[in-house]
């Protein structure tokens, strides 16, 4: 699920940060000050000595106002899953690529892919600066490397049938810059950056950008915060929203979960009595005619057709069962 890219590779890039000079980081610090991500919130400035249910109740109306975020930035999230869903339908993957919790945010998301839709690893994938070390900790210097981003890119064998995501609360980050740039230059992958600024170099260099403007943190420049909730949220969409799309659910039922444990095996019957309101020993039995493949088992049930049929019908239809059950339908 992550990069195979590990904290020595990117060697070079803490040790040349620890000698900035001082004008150096001026000049980042100016960059920050211009940032809404990390803007200072003077009438917080008290927070730590309130109650805690006050502190609590503060930090939930801050939450609350995410989702408003997020919907002006509809029409962008659609147009990036449309393009998004075009390629994976051709065999193209979903790459994300971003540094902490950026780049966490992407690895949960890739990972949940599976056991959900029953997509094969390689297919929608998280790249995290540092590797996969930086999952649980920090990785000193590698959010500062567009050439790592680079590298790790250079690792999936990309094609411009791939799409790259680029993930940065600031649209500032190195990494998931390089990421989509390298992408789009050297692959003519479509690209997406997502950040939580207006106007961000991120946005910029990419062929969908999509900024979620949350405004100041809590916590000055804690961007795990507001800006990592709207970032869940539009990553929620877009793979969830692109398996819709690629045939992936029936109606709103997860017609492609891979029943890997007891709870899964229950939903499993759950879904397809839900989809076909058939008796339980008729589940039993299309399961067991269709190897325990949801998809496949109600198309048998509700297509009235045997297990390879339905495998045959599924497989024409690129695994569309709204498709396979008109096709037959047909061929009654």
């Amino acid at each position: 699920m992550t990069s195979t890219a590990n904290a020595p590779d990117s060697a070079g890039a803490p040790h040349h940060h620890q000698h900035k000079r001082g004008d150096d980081y001026g000049e980042l610090r100016a960059q920050l000050a211009t940032l809404t991500t990390e803007a200072f919130r003077p009438e917080l400035s008290d927070i730590d000595r309130l109650p805690t249910a006050e502190i609590a109740a503060i930090m939930n109306g801050e939450d609350a106002t995410v989702p408003a975020a997020v919907a002006e930035q509809l029409p962008a999230i659609a147009a990036a899953i449309d393009g998004t869903a075009e390629r994976m339908a051709r065999g193209g993957r979903l790459v994300y690529a971003g540094a902490g919790t950026a780049g966490r945010l992407g690895v949960l998301d890739a990972s949940e892919c599976p056991p959900t839709f029953n997509t094969d690893p390689s297919e929608v994938v998280g790249l995290i600066a540092g590797g996969p070390d930086a999952m649980v900790k920090a990785v000193e210097g590698a959010e500062d490397s567009k050439e790592l981003a680079a590298d790790d890119l250079e690792g999936l064998n990309l094609t411009e049938d791939d799409v790259v995501v680029g993930i940065s609360a600031s649209g500032r980050t190195p990494y998931a810059i390089g990421a989509v740039e390298h992408a789009r230059a050297r692959y003519g992958a479509l690209t997406i950056g997502l950040s939580c600024n207006a106007n961000s170099a991120l946005a910029a260099a990419a062929d969908h950008g999509i900024e979620v403007v949350v405004g100041p943190e809590l916590l000055t420049g804690s961007t795990r915060l507001k800006a990592g909730t709207a970032q869940k949220l539009v990553l929620n969409m877009l793979s969830t929203i692109t398996m819709i799309r690629l045939g992936k659910t029936y109606g709103n039922l997860m017609v492609d979960v891979r029943a890997s444990n007891e709870k899964l095996r229950a939903r499993s019957r759950r879904i397809v009595a839900l989809a076909t309101g058939a008796s339980d020993d008729e589940i039993e039995a299309a399961l067991a005619a269709t190897d325990g493949e949801v998809k496949n088992a109600i198309l048998t049930i509700l297509g009235r057709v045997d297990g390879p049929t339905a495998a045959t019908l599924l497989t024409a239809s690129a695994g569309h069962l709204r498709t396979a059950l008109d096709n037959s339908r047909t061929t009654d």
